[in-house]
This record gives C-alpha cells, structure tokens and sequence, in this order.
C-alpha cells in the first residue's frame, strides 16, 4: 500500500508544478477533451479565482464532482490533465486539491504546499522580481542554489505594520487556504456521499479562534484590540499587500483610506444589511425558516451548527435565498472597492482568496463583526452551571509549564526558505528560493497534577487555553471579557488512575497545530508517502504560531487548564487510535464524527456570571499565570 501511495504521489505532483504558465511548457499540445468537462471553462484563465464568489464557487464545485467521480485513479489523472489545458488556473488547483484530499484511492497522497504552487499570493512582487534579476545574471554554473531575501510590504509610518509578521505569516496564509478545502462551502454530501461533521459550527469556531489569536497578538505589540466591523456603510482603513498575480501579471488591488462598499455583481450593500437583520431576527426568534417555510430551533445541540452553514452560507445553509451568503459576499465586496463594476479591469483585493485575506487588517474586523452574530446567538443560551462544567471527584492539584524557564515561555523570529522554482520557471536548474522570517517559540511542556479522589481508573479530557491577564489600558481583563481571548492550546484524553496522577504533554502534540509541511523537493523524493498520512495531516494552525508573541518584558497570560469527563465527551468508540488528525480541534477528523460532543470552544463559549477567574472556578479547573517573553536575539 505503501509503494502504492508513493507511485501515485509521483503521478499527483506534477499536476501542481507552473500553475501559472501557459499549459504547453508543461504537456505540450492541447489533448482531447472528455464529455464529462463539458460546461467548464467559464471562469477564463488569467482572471483571479475567488474562493468567496458564488459563481466561481459553483465551477470549482462541478470541476471537483467530476473528479470525485472518476472511477479509477488513472481516469482521475486523465482529466485533471484534460482540465488544466483549459479550466482558470486557480479554480483548477483548488478542485484538483479538493479531489485528493476527498478520494479514497489518494489516501496517503499529499498535497504540494500551496505556497510553493503560487508562491505569489505569498510573498511581495518586489522579492519574486529580485529572484528573476539574480537568477539572471547568475547562470547554473556559476551558483546553485540562489536565495534573496524576502522585501517588506510597509514601515512605521503604518501602526498596523507592527503585526505583518503575524498577517503575512506563510503558515497561517496556507492554513486558511487548506482549511477551506478540508470544508469548502459548497461541498454536497448528497454528491460525494460523505456528510462533513459539524461543519458550520466548525467554520465559526476556527474563525473565532483567528480573531481571538488576532487580539492577542495585537496586545502583544502594545496595540488596542481591534474594533469590529460594525457599519456597512463606514470608511475603511487603507490596506496595500504588495502581491501580484502571475496568472494575469496584475497587482492585487490595494485599498487607499477611506474607501466604501459598494454594489458588485448584482449583489449590493443593502443586500447584506438586509441579510444580517434576517440573520439577528431568527437569533432573537430562536428559530430559523427554510425554503418551504417551515421552522428549525436554533437549539443548544445543532443552533450554532445551522447558523455556521447561514452565515457562511454554505450548502447546507437551510435558506439561502432568504438569509443569502454574508460572510462570503462581505468578502467579495470588501476585495472589490477600488473598481467595483469593473471599467478599470484590475484584479480585486486580496481579501477575494483564502489563501491571501489574513494578509488583510479588515479581515478580522470583518470575522469579529461575524463572531458578534454568533455570539449573540451564545448569549441566549443558559450559563453552564456546576453539573455542565464539574468532574465529581477529580481535581486538578497543580498546573507547571516547562521550558528554560518553568512557567516562561520564549518567542523569536527564525529564518525559513522557499523554493520558488516548482512554480516559476527561471531558465536554471539551481533553485531559487526566498528567505524570510516566521515567529516561532522555544519546545515546551505542560505538567498537570490530578488527583482522582475515586477508587476506579476514570477517564478525562484535558482542555488547554490562553489568555492575557490584561488589556490595552493595563486593567485586569473580566472573565466574560476574557473567555473571547481564550485560545486553544490542547486537547487530549487522559487515563486517570486512582490517586494522584503526573500527565506530562509536550506542545509538540497539540490538537490545534500541525508541524511543517512537507515540502515539494521532499514529496519528489518520496518523503513521508505512507497509507496512513492523510490531508489531516496538513489542516491545522502552523506549530510555530501555537503561542502569541509576548514581549520583551515577559507577558503575562492565563494558562487554564480543566479536566472533564472523557466518557460523556466521547463520540464513537474509547480509542487513542492515531490515523493522522493532528490538528483534530480546528480540523475535525477524515471521514468521522468531530470527537468531542461538547460545543467547540467549551466552556468559553457561553457567558460567564463571574468578575474574577478565580470567583468561577471549580476543582476541575485550573488556572496558572504565565509569562511569554519575546527575544529579539540582540
């Protein structure tokens, strides 16, 4: 099987390499078209494929049911040939990559790191043009390897320049792109037979853990939190990536200060107005209305998981006519401010792609303006009271984090490259690659003391989150403040014998995070190719941004740790069964059950009754101060 797998990554990569020339560097002439690809092509090449649009959507979305449905993994090759020679470039990677990560016959077959596909929506114009220069006056004989360094996109000029090691970050750029694919908003499980698990309640909790990781990140650096987006009618903050398309040759476009909404495609500002008041109203009424006008109660069980599919919308949403698509039209107009019905030809904003809107400050404004809607859904349901939070005779004795200092943890900036050579074609064969900087943080290690007061083994789930123990002002942050800057660290299950227990857990085998991926030169190699690796195994939030960055006086943050009972937690069968989910928290598991049936994001997902941590906490419970202290190496 494994031999197997190996041969067919073989088969899959070159599938990825020059997305972006002309098809005939590559296959040379065109080949004969298949039945089954007729229709496609509407989306022309050279214009930028938004993983928001409907209309895009709904092509990529056929693309990807036709290659699902290939009976046979050479038939599945076959057209993803086929479809290259003529299908938009980008729309083309997204249903390819949507293809393997759901056939069952490329289990064990790894997707190429999208940064290394279109390393342009990753890094600035400035660096990719700065490679072509040195690549072109250093023939291969004269050196190769060649590595530029990547070219900053602002200065100080701009406050929220001071974040774009957080924005720009390659790892979280690639994370939200791959996420979309693991759950692509318009995946039909009446189509593909496989029904996704909890996914709009999972599209809520990824994002609102984005937003949260956000803030942090802005307190770090001394900045406010961010202010929601609030008005669709406000002035919008300038924003300029520095990116260009190689598809077309044309910037992303930037966004001068000041700028506003307006109407695109038939789909205009009072459109989501009118959306989100629908969208409030069926909050307040408790219940939402489908197409044949019947009603669904938004209850504590499945009401975040109907809205999740709403407010997105995806397929499943119970009515999109009525209640539309607000988040991925918000996107869509928010990338198109600059030229919105098109005279000037110019590509939209980077908001417009997964794989480049976390570059953007209004992105988050924007999620946090969508995480409002869901809490105010949260805020009808009932606190959790002592039963739903509480372990009857477990207790947490003691909480320490090991690192080289116990309970510090350090952050620095480490160097990373990039091969730009697989998808740009540099007339060498030396590599060419860019060299840039990442936010990383030193291995650490959680030691957590429970004692089981019962005389039967019992079972826990441990659960892991930070945050700052301050606010922008310096003011001790109140805990129903606090709970929406609660960052997931960890999630695990836990034996817990009679007696005291030591559980030992390094920050390596996060449920949030997966490790780096691999890259394309090692997939060419065969790396890691096994029956049992999995696309799980590239869905996750990057290790090296696991922790905010802190600062140079060491930041103080809430470690809380709690315990619950892993039996009434579980979904499915006791196992600790490892099929590749590292990343299980923001990435559920393949073909299964999400494996925790308490809501995501328990037990800050609700309000909380309390002023102080400590005025809420139960025996279960544990809450330990510590610092992240950032080192600039000088």
């Amino acid at each position: 099987m494994a031999s197997d797998a190996a041969e067919k990554q073989q088969r899959v990569l070159p599938l990825f390499e020059y997305c972006a020339l002309p098809t005939k560097t590559k296959f040379g002439l065109r080949v004969e078209r298949d039945p089954k690809l007729r229709g496609l092509g509407i989306l022309g090449r050279g214009q930028l494929f938004s993983t928001f649009h409907h209309d895009h959507l709904v092509e990529a979305n056929k693309l990807a049911e036709v290659l699902l449905g290939a009976e046979t993994f050479d038939e599945f090759v076959d057209l993803c040939h086929q479809a290259r020679d003529f299908v938009n470039e980008a729309l083309y990677v997204y249903a390819v990559s949507v293809a393997i990560l759901h056939r069952e016959d490329c289990r064990g077959v790894s997707l190429p790191p999208i940064q290394e596909v279109f390393p342009d929506k990753f890094f600035p114009v400035e660096t990719i043009y700065k490679a072509f220069k040195v690549a072109n006056s250093h023939p291969d004989k004269e050196q190769d390897e060649i590595i530029v360094d990547k070219e900053a996109t602002g200065n100080i000029l701009d406050p929220e320049y001071n974040l774009a090691y957080y924005r720009e970050d390659v790892g979280i750029n690639a994370h939200h792109w791959h996420w979309h694919l693991v759950y692509p908003s318009t995946w039909d499980a009446a189509v593909t037979g496989k029904h996704k698990d909890r996914k709009g309640e999972i599209f809520y909790y990824m994002h609102q853990q984005m937003c949260a990781r956000y803030d942090c990140e802005r307190l770090s650096n001394g900045l406010a939190r961010m202010i929601p987006f609030h008005n669709f009618h406000e002035k919008l903050e300038g924003y300029s990536a520095h990116l260009s398309s190689f598809i077309n040759g044309l910037p992303y476009a930037s966004r001068p200060s000041g700028m506003q909404l307006h109407d695109i495609h038939g789909t205009g500002v009072q459109d989501l107005e009118r959306w989100r008041e629908r969208i409030l109203d069926a909050i307040n009424l408790g219940s939402v209305t489908d197409t044949d006008g019947r009603e669904t109660i938004l209850d504590e069980t499945h009401g975040i998981d109907i809205l999740g599919d709403i407010i997105e919308s995806s397929h499943e949403s119970k009515n999109p006519e009525y209640y539309g698509s607000l988040h991925n039209w918000g996107h869509v107009l928010m990338a198109n401010v600059l030229d919105p019905d098109g005279r000037y030809q110019n590509n939209p904003g980077v908001m417009d792609d997964s794989a480049t809107a976390l570059r953007d400050p209004i992105f988050y404004r924007w999620h946090r303006f969508i995480d409002d809607m869901f809490n105010e859904y949260k805020k009808k349901l009932s606190a959790y009271n002592s039963d739903d939070l509480g372990f009857t005779g477990v207790e947490i004795e003691s909480v320490t984090v090991h690192a080289h200092l116990d309970n510090v943890v350090t952050t620095t900036f480490e160097e990373e490259t990039l091969d730009l050579s697989n998808a740009l074609n540099f007339g060498r064969k030396g590599a060419v690659k860019v060299r840039y900087q990442h936010l990383d943080h030193e291995p650490f290690s959680y030691e957590i003391k429970v004692q089981n007061n019962t005389t039967k083994i019992n079972h826990g789930t441990i659960r892991i989150f930070l945050a700052p123990v301050y606010d922008e002002l310096g003011n001790v942050i109140k805990i129903d403040e606090l709970r929406r800057l609660m960052i997931e660290l960890d999630r695990f299950h836990a034996t817990l014998n009679p007696g005291l227990n030591v559980i030992n857990r390094s920050s390596r085998d996060s449920s949030v995070t997966i490790s780096k991926e691999r890259k394309f030169s090692q997939l060419l190699k065969g790396e890691g190719t096994t029956e049992h690796s999995s696309e799980y195994c590239s869905c996750g939030w990057p290790d090296h941004l696991l922790i905010p960055k802190g600062n140079d006086k060491g930041m103080e943050f809430h470690l809380f740790v709690m315990v619950t009972d892993h039996l009434k937690d579980l979904v499915g069968q006791l196992t600790d069964k490892n099929v590749c989910v590292d990343a299980v928290s923001y990435c559920g598991v393949k073909d299964d059950l999400y494996p925790d049936r308490k809501a995501m994001g328990y037990p800050f997902d609700r309000t909380i009754h309390a002023d102080t941590v400590n005025e809420w906490l139960l025996s279960n419970m544990s809450v330990t101060k510590v610092k992240i202290l950032h080192s600039s190496g000088n």
